[in-house]
């Protein structure tokens, strides 16, 4: 039986990796989405068994009754805000609403409503008072969005560090507050799974959650490597530009560590007040540790450095 995993365009997943290197051979179909809502609409309509994607959009699924739950860690720290190169940032404004508040009467891009880098800038602008300030623009792909600031439509936008290093190289922007200071420890990504997937094909799925701890582990070790492969396989980006974008937010790991359950959590709470979710969802709801326990027991890797060679 086929296995079918949903992923996003983001190149620093490990599903690009693995989709390059052939890692789980023909009993896989891989489907590519524009966003994390996106993927829990497949989810909803019975088309995926597994994803990667953003915990917030997972969350606003389990709110709805996607009967979905996530299984492994990817990432942290994968939200990024950049802009214009005329606009001030960090580390020459250490403050994040000094920052947002240049960008009074200006309008900002974000991929996907309700995805995780817009329930960020949505909290972000919460905090500082600053809704009414800032215009926010949801773009379906993050590609529109950087379509959008080297145009001039847009002042500033929110999104992965490969949307900033585009920002940078193409649109002759800046980065304005890095990933590591933007709500440190926040889940970039997980690996979402269907409940009864999950049930029914566990050993599958263990095979699977090993492959992609391998390829963290590849791509924290041999980093350079991992780029070309990367570069070669989506072929719109050279080896420099995917080494940029790993090295800008180098934390990779498959562990599910408590601080990554309490960011989500934290994003639970964040999403209910804003009106996305009608209820609580506990960890309980959002994670299943079963098998990354018994995958990856030991010490995680999101701090280990990354070996660029």
């Amino acid at each position: 039986m086929t296995l079918r995993i949903g992923h996003l365009s983001t190149f620093y997943h490990t599903s690009i990796l693995m989709i390059a290197m052939g890692s789980l051979g023909p009993g896989v179909k891989w489907k590519l989405y524009g966003t994390g809502p996106a993927i829990v609409s497949a989810f909803a309509e019975g088309a995926l068994d597994l994803a990667y994607m953003g915990i917030p959009p997972a969350i606003i699924g389990m709110d709805r009754g996607v009967r979905i739950t996530c299984i492994s860690g990817g990432h942290v720290e994968g939200t990024v805000i950049c802009g214009a190169s005329r606009l001030k940032g960090y580390p020459e404004i250490s403050r994040l609403d000094t920052i947002l508040k240049q960008l009074a009467g200006h309008k900002l891009g974000v991929p996907g409503k309700g995805s995780i880098h817009d329930v960020i800038i949505s909290e972000s602008l919460r905090t500082f008072d600053l809704q009414k300030d800032i215009q926010v623009i949801n773009f379906q792909w993050a590609d529109q969005v950087l379509e959008a600031l080297h145009r001039g439509n847009l002042s500033a936008a929110a999104g992965t560090p490969a949307l900033a290093v585009a920002v940078q190289r193409f649109a002759h922007g800046r980065i304005l507050y890095p990933p590591s200071e933007l709500w440190p420890n926040n889940p970039s990504y997980g690996i979402v799974v269907r409940k009864d997937v999950l049930h029914r094909r566990t050993d599958e799925i263990e095979s699977f959650l090993k492959s992609h701890e391998d390829a963290g582990a590849f791509l924290r070790n041999s980093t350079s490597e991992a780029a070309r492969i990367i570069a070669r396989y989506v072929g719109v980006v050279d080896e420099e530009f995917v080494l940029d974008t790993l090295m800008l937010s180098p934390r990779y790991c498959a562990c599910l560590t408590d601080e990554y359950i309490a960011a989500s959590t934290a994003f639970s709470r964040v999403l209910k007040e804003l009106g996305y979710i009608r209820r609580d969802i506990s960890a309980d709801e959002i994670f299943d540790l079963s098998l990354i326990r018994k995958i990856h027991p030991g010490k995680d890797h999101y701090h280990d450095p990354l070996h660029p060679g």
